[in-house]
């Protein structure tokens, strides 16, 4: 799968939670057959999120694994990419039902996905 790690001006990493879920996860998803993983990215975040990031923007920051969100006793293995979406704003689509940009501190009160608890939430 294909996950983004998007900021904000503020710092803060902006989660996405799945209509049926009650995690929040980094945007992204699973390939359709012949994709490559940046590919991926951005059509889920055009699908998702409404947010148009050319291929050759994403950063990749490399392969993360951590315990599945959604499926208790699997794993899931991401190619992890920084995407700057600029001005664009993300507007809840698809199958997501809720978004927020959050800190670290500000995680306290939501359930986080282990990948993005793990390593991508800001200290600040």
């Amino acid at each position: 799968m294909s996950a983004a790690v998007i900021m904000d001006a503020a710092g803060r990493l902006l989660l996405v939670r799945k209509a049926g879920t009650t995690a929040f996860m980094q945007p992204g998803g699973k390939p359709e057959p012949g994709e490559t993983p940046d590919v991926t990215l951005a059509r889920e975040l055009h699908e998702e999120l409404g947010l148009r990031v050319e291929v050759a923007d994403l950063e990749p920051l490399g392969e993360y694994s951590a315990s599945a969100a959604n499926e208790p006793g699997f794993v899931v293995v991401a190619d992890v990419f920084r995407a700057d979406i600029g001005d664009q704003s993300p507007e809840v689509a698809a199958e997501i039902e809720e978004l927020r940009w959050i800190t670290r501190a500000e995680a306290s009160d939501i359930e986080v996905a282990p990948l993005a608890a793990a390593y991508f939430l800001p200290e600040a």
